[in-house]
């Protein structure tokens, strides 16, 4: 069953010099439980799409439907289904852990007691109970990220987007962060949909991996029959397969570990 589909989703930008198609036409479906990498280079798309897919940028063209609601006809429903981790987090560094996960509670309309409860609930599964009265500015790195993705979950949301959940952090904390996002699906039947510039955390996490360039889907599949058909070998590395396909290697990221 898919839990989100497009087809020939669009977005053209109006510049100066023009008009910019920065997104040509992205057929897309992805099946309920599903963890998916969405990956490509530099100015492939990838970013005009999941904006689109999260509601924060209405698409020029095409249709799609996320978690059950027409994305053009029902944004609304959409947002109220999703979860959405944005690469930089959100969080106000002037109030504590607690505050938000209630505030994030209010907001999706949960009552006072309803919103305490579920604070409590998602800081007990992703390690934060130790840190509900700590000041999100005093968080590690690590620790934000977990908060940031508790955060996205107080609803319950059939679909979580991850924009490059683990920039910037330390090999623990970034292996803490996989372990948390294949037990969201093992335990919840959370649909997860995955940027990367890491290829070995595509290869690492997706069940299945979307590779976009000058805005179309340019190849799909498993991470070990996209090495074999691109790198011809299964024992090949993504980045092999993605060069193959691309021509380019992913945007460079920040490496620079994050104080845990």
């Amino acid at each position: 069953m898919a839990i989100i589909s497009t087809a020939g989703l669009a977005r053209t930008f109006a510049t100066k010099s023009g008009p910019v198609e920065a997104v040509r036409g992205v057929d897309l479906t992805v099946g309920a439980g599903e963890i998916l990498g969405f990956l490509g280079p530099n100015g492939a798309g990838k970013t005009t799409t999941l904006r689109m897919l999260t509601t924060l940028l209405p698409p020029t063209g095409g249709a799609a439907t996320v978690a059950g609601c027409d994305l053009l006809r029902d944004p609304a429903g959409v947002r109220a289904r999703i979860g959405y981790v944005a690469q930089s987090g959100g969080v106000d560094p002037q109030e504590t852990v607690r505050a938000e996960l209630v505030l994030q509670g209010r907001l999706y309309h949960l009552s006072k007691d309803e919103a305490a409860a579920r604070a409590e609930e998602l800081a007990a599964d992703l390690g934060l109970t130790e840190l509900l009265g700590r000041s999100t500015a005093a968080l590690s790195g690590g620790q934000r990220r977990r908060l940031d993705i508790a955060l996205g979950l107080v609803h319950r949301p059939a679909v979580l987007f991850l924009d490059e959940p683990t920039t910037g952090l330390d090999p623990a904390s970034r292996a803490d962060l996989w372990k948390l996002v294949r037990r969201l699906r093992a335990e919840h039947g959370t649909t997860v949909f995955l940027t990367t510039h890491y290829l070995d955390e595509a290869d690492a996490l997706a069940d299945r991996i979307v590779v976009v360039d000058k805005g179309v889907v340019v190849a799909e599949g498993t991470p070990a029959a996209l090495k074999e058909r691109y790198a011809g070998s299964p024992d090949a590395t993504l980045q092999d397969a993605f060069l193959a396909l691309t021509g380019r290697g992913p945007a460079p990221v920040d490496t620079t570990p994050v104080a845990v």
